[in-house]
């Protein structure tokens, strides 16, 4: 076995000085990442909601910036002659000795690529400078702070009641619960149900993780029954009712709900984690085909989840044999989306110019996906992985896709040897566009599938519209079916605020000229919205317009949009629950004759 890329002895004190410096720009990183996610649980207690949404985004930036003060520091200290590649070699080596009892060693080796991938060039990115692979085991890492991951009940002792209070009462949240007996009695109920005689068993138990989930107005409690090789897992979201006191919501065991609310299409949760890892393997026992990518993700991570994701794509790679391709549905006027039909993601590039209507650029598109990657996603926008210089095989792409490529995007396409180096796009979860969804549904003849995809299609804009997004460009072919069935948004380069759109109604004609007028005779800013025109691009067809008229007339009125507007502007954070309406404790059916009013 070759052991060029080994040095006998770690001699090299610049190599050690430079590993220790990047440990420390890790370490100081997730001290801040920790100390944001921590203070989630004050603004929850009083209902600080504006300050948690701005210290969420806030949290996403902490990565790069620490990461440029760690190159900066780096390039300030250092000559480029000083750091040869055995240096570089060592660095590597010195790296992995300094992460031993590390409790976030796979993040801290993600954080060690992302150092080098900015001072060296790209074509070192895949050699033995970086860690292509794990170096450092995650099983098994125990917290050091005194509070383990997760706590273990044994209802058959202590009866399933009074280990359900201990469970809440245990995160110890400031405000009072309106009436925490009811709402645990009303879990108990449910969750008697749910494990049926497994409860009467002595080995059966339940585990929960210490940390409390939060995420917009709400703290979630996640966790899992176990008995034997059976495991229940279940979610329980702590929100505040209209005094201001606190409420067990529902409990969720569905693992399609608890993916959903795991999803890719939500903003990531603030988790106070000491051991990342531990909280990951717990989660895929919950949900074990979402991969480990998205996970990392939801908790944060980012960075992990798309470090995770593309070693995971590396492996696709190496282990299928089909061609990349252009993407099913209306080609863009933005974007090129290729997808390799074996897996499950998109690829998305930006154009070098844009025909008209679009009148954007380049610069402006990449702002507009970096405010969805900072926003309030509410399972209704996907989240994309941004990459840059990404090598693909050449052999695996169609001689179309690379031609349509060099000529829309010739300035970030470039040829090298047997690949083909993309200097910067976007990937995806693939989903069937809603137009083609749509189609489908009414070439079967199924009329409740249209219904159900309108209506999901609608409610999908009122949940953007709750957290002052407008999604501009709102025609079918801009939306995604999930697998799940849920309608998501993923087209972002004419997304406005709300807050910034003026919603207008189309004047009155003054006279015969001006209603014969080819063009609008009325002046039209650039962000003046007519909402009582989206009819005619998204009602052509007659089905899909009884539906939308019977679920979502109000979207055409100038009315709706201008009252949301005013609720945003007020300051009112909207409540966006992740799961059905009818599985809350409070729910109550609507009687037919009110529904008709």
């Amino acid at each position: 076995m070759p052991h060029t890329a080994f040095p006998k002895l770690l001699s090299s004190q610049i190599a050690f000085d430079i590993a220790r410096t990047i440990l420390d720009g890790f370490d100081k990183h997730y001290s801040l990442f920790r100390a944001a996610s921590h203070d989630a649980k004050r603004y929850f207690e009083t209902c600080d909601w504006k300050t948690a949404q701005v210290k969420a985004r806030e949290r996403i930036a902490y990565y790069d910036l620490r990461v440029q003060e760690c190159v900066q520091t780096l390039e300030d200290e250092y000559d480029p002659e000083e750091i040869g590649d055995e240096v570089w070699r060592e660095v590597k080596l010195h790296y992995i000795g300094l992460l031993i009892n590390h409790k976030q060693p796979e993040l801290a080796e993600t954080f060690f690529n992302s150092v080098c991938c900015n001072i060296l060039h790209r074509t070192y990115f895949h050699n033995d400078f970086i860690f292509v692979r794990p170096a450092v085991a995650t099983e098994y890492i125990e917290p050091e702070d005194g509070q383990p991951t997760y706590r273990v009940y044994y209802p058959a002792t202590d009866g399933l009641r009074y280990t359900l209070k201990r469970i809440i009462t245990n995160f110890q949240l400031a405000p009072k619960f309106a009436d925490l007996d009811r709402d645990v009695a009303f879990v108990e109920t449910r969750m008697r149900a749910m494990f049926g005689s497994d409860l009467l068993e002595p080995n059966h138990q339940i585990q929960v993780l210490s940390s409390l989930f939060y995420r917009n107005k709400g703290a979630y409690i996640v966790g899992k029954g176990i008995n034997g090789n059976r495991i229940y897992p279940f979610v329980v979201p702590i929100l505040y009712n209209r005094k201001r006191e606190l409420i067990l919501d529902t409990v969720l065991f569905d693992p399609t709900l608890i993916t959903v609310l795991f999803s890719f299409t939500r903003a990531y949760f603030m988790v106070d984690m000491e051991v990342p890892s531990a909280y990951v393997q717990f989660l895929r026992t919950l949900m074990p085909y979402k991969p480990r990518s998205e996970i990392y993700t939801i908790l944060g991570l980012q960075k992990q989840g798309k470090a995770a994701f593309y070693r995971d794509y590396l492996h696709h790679l190496h282990h299928s044999s089909d061609c990349f391709e252009i993407a099913p549905g209306i080609r863009g006027l933005v974007m090129v989306v290729f997808a390799l039909p074996s897996f499950p993601y998109v690829f998305k590039v930006i154009k070098d110019h844009f025909p008209p209507p679009k009148e954007t650029t380049r610069a402006q598109v990449k702002e507009k996906y970096l405010l969805v990657k900072q926003h309030d996603r509410v399972g209704r926008m996907a989240d994309t992985l941004e990459y840059s210089n990404v090598a693909f095989p050449r052999s695996r792409f169609s001689d179309e896709l690379l031609a349509e490529l060099k000529e829309v995007a010739p300035s970030i396409v470039e040829e090298d040897g047997n690949e083909v180096i993309i200097k910067h796009l976007y990937i995806e979860r693939r989903m069937v566009p809603l137009n083609i969804w749509l189609t489908e549904a009414e070439r079967r003849g199924d009329h409740a599938a249209v219904e159900r995809g309108v209506l999901e299609y609608g409610n999908a804009i009122k949940d953007l519209v709750g957290v002052n997004i407008f999604p501009g460009d709102m025609l079918y072919k801009n939306f995604g079916v999930t697998k799940h069935g849920r309608v998501v948004f993923y087209d972002y380069d004419e997304i406005e605020y709300i807050t910034d759109c003026n919603f207008r109604t189309i004047p009155e004609p003054r006279n015969e000229e001006d209603e014969m007028a080819s063009e609008p005779w009325y002046p039209i800013a650039k962000n003046d919205v007519f909402p009582e025109q989206f009819a005619t691009f998204l009602l052509g067809n007659p089905e899909v317009r009884k539906y939308f008229m019977k679920h979502h007339a109000d979207l055409l009125t100038q009315q709706y949009w201008q009252n949301a507007k005013q609720r945003l502007l007020e300051g009112i954070v909207e409540d966006v629950f992740p799961y059905p309406q009818e599985l809350r404790f409070s729910y109550k059916p609507v009687a037919p004759a009110a529904q008709a009013a």
